[in-house]
């Protein structure tokens, strides 16, 4: 696929945050100078379009240029690689999610970087939980329903792909409820809500924008939403702790991280400039619109939760000997 370089003035969709007097960059950095933020996957998803609107905010408080380079591939690996391999000198930032915690344990062995050696954590931003879905004509009518036609007939479930956050909630789910549900994997979300609105599949356990226009449109029926509280876009859908089933918890969040060798002071810096972007409330209410639960939190705070992500995902994908493609 060929590589994208783009500018982000104009293209956060949406999302551009209004701010205040801009702030001083580090002393490492001067105006005009340009900082790379790789996004290991395609234009236009929900990393994408954070990336986008982090990125313009954070040229606009230091007055550099932001080039947001996407490089996808390899779930993640490709872009996380060459942000692992940059110089630690502040001009390298790249965007990561819970498929990057997951691929520590896919890709064991295997992967060309250490998730948790060779990049420094700087700010976890927000999460997108996952929402369970079904035709509208699925006799399954609720949650619990759908936990009770799993232990008594044999579903199927669609996913974007094998090692994906919607794969990984599904087998999460089938550990938690002791049932065998078939995991049918896609090549993207777009295929396998094709295939489900059509009722070749029972159920997915969907990335929330790939799902809600449907759901909305009654097209598809939302069973649960997998985060601690209710969507405000689909506040009449409850979540899964609601239905009955707490230990379902499950988000498929973006964060930002840099080369290991980056010195700890310009992360501190970056951290507090990049969450300052983050929560100006014209930017939280933009990013809820898209989807997004704002969860913003700081080197240390990120750091923590991250390695808590690579063990719990770990132990799931280990337990249900997922590979990946």
């Amino acid at each position: 696929m060929q590589r994208r370089h783009l500018m982000v003035q104009g293209l956060a969709l949406g999302l551009a945050p209004v701010l205040p007097a801009a702030a001083q960059a580090p002393d490492s950095l001067k105006a005009g100078d340009t900082l790379r933020y790789i996004v290991p996957f395609p234009p236009g998803g929900l990393t994408d379009v954070m990336a986008r609107a982090v990125g313009q905010g954070l040229g606009e408080r230091w007055k550099l240029n932001v080039v947001i380079d996407n490089k996808p591939g390899s779930g993640g690996q490709i872009g996380a690689d060459a942000a692992a391999k940059a110089p630690g000198d502040g001009k390298t930032l790249l965007a990561i999610t819970l498929a990057h915690a997951a691929n520590v344990t896919l890709f064991k062995g295997k992967a060309p970087y250490d998730l948790l050696k060779d990049l420094k954590p700087v700010a976890l931003l927000a999460g997108s939980p996952m929402l369970v879905v079904v035709p509208a004509a699925s006799p399954i009518k609720d949650f619990k329903d759908l936990v009770a036609q799993a232990k008594a007939r044999k579903l199927n479930a669609g996913s974007s792909g094998n090692g994906t956050p919607p794969h990984l909630t599904l087998e999460f789910f089938k550990d938690l409820t002791q049932t065998d549900i078939q995991h049918i994997p896609y090549k993207g979300g777009a295929p396998s809500m094709t295939d489900l609105i059509g009722g070749q599949l029972d159920v997915i356990f969907s990335n929330f924008p790939e799902s809600i226009a449907h759901v909305k449109s009654g097209k598809l029926r939302a069973l649960a939403v997998t985060s601690k509280e209710r969507h405000p876009l689909v506040p009449e859908v409850p979540t899964t702790a609601e239905a009955g089933m707490p230990g379902l918890q499950s988000e498929n969040w973006t964060a930002v991280l840099v080369p290991a060798a980056t010195p700890d002071a310009y992360v501190e810096k970056l951290a507090a400039d990049v969450l300052a972007v983050a929560r100006q409330p014209e930017f939280v209410e933009r990013a809820r619109s898209q989807g997004f639960r704002m969860d913003p939190r700081g080197p240390k705070d990120f750091g923590a939760f991250l390695k808590d992500e690579v063990e719990r995902w770990g132990r799931i994908i280990t337990a249900a000997k997922i590979t990946a493609d």
